[in-house]
């Protein structure tokens, strides 16, 4: 389904902040999203996360391994039982912390990003434009690309986008498509921006940060490759705390994100993403092309043409 199918209005300009949080499948940001939002909200600030990926694991870190009902699952219910859907029915609350999970389908049984427009046109109606929270944290898989799951860059739902990537090139690529992304719909008139990279699992080689120095969006923060982290992340440990070790990295982070302003990126090609990991022999191996012979294993043999040619009268 295309984004131009979608019905849901953009939100009219309002004191609320909301950022989508884009990244590769696995690359860290449900846990970066449940920390960030828990800082926040102990910094006495009202923040809303919505979960947008059909995993449903931002609930599962912050409510410690039990994802809330989805926005799907419980409408769908909830219509064929005849009753109303209410908001108590799917946002929940901890340390401060408002969530819901938009969720999505089975592998195989509908389409994810048409999920994500429905789960939008749900809280539209239960009156998302008129809830008061001064953060509404989105959190997007990234390297799906249909229409659904671009409908915040689209149709300007949020004001600015962050990126997670890590010092690897599949979730580099991931976060150059998201720019790309943004910079296409401003290309139309969208006024979306990217307001930086936040690297996750950072093992000190650099790539990241030569990646947002190339695009032109600051680094956010830089979360360690530290097996205390992983551990309590696998473990559903919220570590975004002002009684944690790693408290004053994430009210960084949450200073950060407030205060950054929404970009307007530079999306690199392929041979200039490639260019960053210098080891890469793709980098610099010349293209050779193949030939029909090689296709065939053979030599060619010419065949005479099957053509009629008439003789002129």
């Amino acid at each position: 389904m295309k984004v131009d199918d979608a019905h849901f209005e953009p939100a009219p300009p309002s004191a609320t902040q909301i950022i989508a949080i884009y990244g590769k499948g696995g690359i860290g940001k449900s846990f970066t999203l449940a920390n960030l939002s828990t800082m926040m909200a102990q910094m006495g600030k009202r923040v809303l996360l919505i979960g947008c990926d059909p995993k449903s694991d931002t609930t599962s870190l912050l409510f410690g391994g039990k994802a809330c009902p989805t926005i799907i699952e419980t409408s769908s219910a909830k219509k064929q039982a005849g009753e109303v859907l209410r908001i108590e029915d799917i946002c929940f609350k901890r340390d401060g912390v408002f969530a819901m999970e938009l969720g999505g389908p089975e592998v195989g049984r509908g389409c994810g990003g048409r999920g994500i427009i429905h789960g939008f046109e749900t809280i539209e109606k239960l009156g998302f434009h008129d809830w008061g929270f001064d953060y509404v944290l989105l959190d997007f898989l990234g390297d799906v690309v249909c229409g659904g799951f671009g409908l915040p860059i689209a149709r300007d739902l949020c004001q600015k986008v962050i990126v997670v990537g890590s010092n690897d090139l599949q979730s580099l690529y991931v976060a150059n498509n998201v720019c790309s992304a943004v910079e296409y719909f401003r290309k139309l008139g969208g006024n979306v921006g990217v307001a930086g990279l936040v690297i996750n699992k950072d093992d000190g080689t650099g790539e990241s940060q030569a990646f947002a120095q190339a695009v032109g969006i600051p680094v956010l923060a830089a979360i360690p490759a530290d097996d205390d982290i992983r551990r309590k992340s696998a473990n559903y440990e919220i570590i975004g705390t002002k009684h944690s070790p790693w408290g004053s990295l994430f009210a960084g982070l949450a200073q950060a994100v407030a205060d950054a302003p929404p970009l307007r990126p530079k999306p690199l090609a392929q041979d200039q993403l490639l260019g960053l990991f210098k080891g890469q022999e793709a980098a610099g191996a010349p293209l050779q092309p193949a030939s029909q012979e090689d296709m065939m294993g053979r030599p060619i043999v010419a065949r005479k043409s099957l053509e009629v040619v008439y003789d002129k009268a």
